[in-house]
């Protein structure tokens, strides 16, 4: 590759004014070097893949493997030698990924999901009445983004909400940008050592839940998790189930207190609303790493086996030869679900029929009860996550009445 010093930085900065647009420079790349290289915080060089078409190749492409972890490339203190963990579901492939997916993708289905959502339903209204209770104000990502994810993620994979200060903190040091080496391996040991206690009770007394059912199917089927495994394993999924969905429920209430016009899309039809959400934010804000482990040619690129590339999720969603107009939020496109916001094929989210319930009544529920909720401050003031591997807003001072 080009060196270093001659090849262009990562785009990582968004434009000033509009937090919810990708980096203005992914428009220009899409129409002129589609597969371009890049230089990456890690230190490494890499192919930015920013069309869609090209992106969804990528990510469907059992050549290029996923060992990178899914945004380690913005951290620039990253191993990218690191051996892969035995239960890293995000960075394993092949057939130890398959293994690992097909014991935990039967909780994700459609029929399971829907099981759940009288119970995200009460959440949300208690939330709501707690909110409310609340003299006029309150911090719309404290009082009620972030817990109701984190009380369903508790609840499905049977980890006791009380110990949510166990994880809730580390889990935004591990998608910090920011944390210092010593500060991410902290975090991880600590959420770690927690998890192994709480899956070593859990093979003492099985619960009916999530972790209880992997332990309990790996014995019936003659092939257990080792604890390593199952450690590894629900980090992820324990990490990943609450960081994306509370940052899509405060960044989408805050568009829709913007655009109040699309409030009543989402009352009336929330399923076709919160694709288009989802397509227009675009949570992981960095892209997806992939190296490739045989040569391939992307977007007209010849990819030498050994190199990298990054898999730029929100530009494939803001590609114009897809949605037009794609940097408007509009509610009435063809086909919503074909954005690549929960990746795509074999590392796809699995967790994605539970996130979009989540949002769905949230959001619904949310604008329903409280149809004059705005900003109780202006959007200049707002700090919003440039330095997580997942965007979303800090806080979120809301009013009503």
């Amino acid at each position: 590759m080009t060196a270093a010093s001659a090849t262009p930085a990562l785009p990582t900065t968004r434009p000033a004014g509009c937090p919810f647009d990708p980096p203005g420079s992914y428009a220009e790349l899409r129409e002129t070097d589609p597969t371009s290289q890049v230089r990456c915080p890690a230190g490494m060089d890499a192919w930015l893949v920013t069309r869609y078409q090209d992106v969804r190749a990528v990510l469907a492409d059992r050549a290029l493997s996923s060992r990178g972890a899914s945004s380690v490339h913005v951290n620039p203190n990253a191993d990218l030698d690191e051996e892969v963990s035995p239960g890293s579901i995000i960075q394993l492939d092949g057939a130890a990924h398959s293994r690992l997916r097909k014991k935990v993708i039967a909780e994700f289905t459609v029929r399971r999901v829907e099981a759940l959502r009288g119970y995200v339903q009460e959440l949300v209204e208690s939330h709501l009445d707690a909110m409310l209770a609340k003299p006029g104000r309150a911090d719309l990502v404290a009082d009620f983004a972030l817990p109701i994810p984190s009380l369903v993620i508790c609840e499905l994979l049977g980890v006791p909400y009380a110990d949510r200060s166990r994880f809730q903190r580390q889990s935004g040091l591990l998608v910090s940008t920011d944390a210092t080496p010593e500060e991410g391996k902290q975090a991880y040991d600590e959420l770690s050592a927690f998890l192994a206690e709480l899956f070593t009770d859990k093979r003492r007394n099985p619960q009916d839940d999530l972790f209880s059912r992997l332990i309990s199917r790996g014995e019936s089927d003659g092939d257990p998790l080792s604890m390593e495994e199952l450690v590894v394993l629900g980090l992820s999924l324990l990490v990943a189930g609450h960081e994306t969905t509370a940052n899509m429920i405060a960044l989408g209430a805050l568009v829709l207190m913007e655009q109040p016009e699309g409030r009543d899309v989402v009352l009336a039809k929330p399923e076709r609303a919160i694709e288009e959400l989802l397509r227009y934010l675009s949570v992981v804000q960095f892209g997806v790493l992939r190296y490739a482990t045989s040569d391939v040619e992307v977007g007209g690129r010849a990819v030498k086996a050994g190199e990298w590339l990054v898999a730029a999720l929100n530009s494939a969603n803001r590609d114009e030869e897809l949605f037009p107009g794609a940097d408007k939020l509009d509610f009435d496109r063809e086909s919503p679900r074909t954005h690549v916001a929960f990746g795509f094929g074999a590392h796809q989210c699995v967790g994605q029929q539970l996130a979009r319930v989540e949002l769905q009544e949230a959001l619904t529920r949310l604008f329903r009860r409280v149809p004059d909720l705005r900003p109780a401050v202006p959007r200049e003031s707002l700090s919003f996550k440039h330095n997580t591997l997942v965007y979303g807003v800090r806080e979120l001072p809301v009013a009503w009445g």
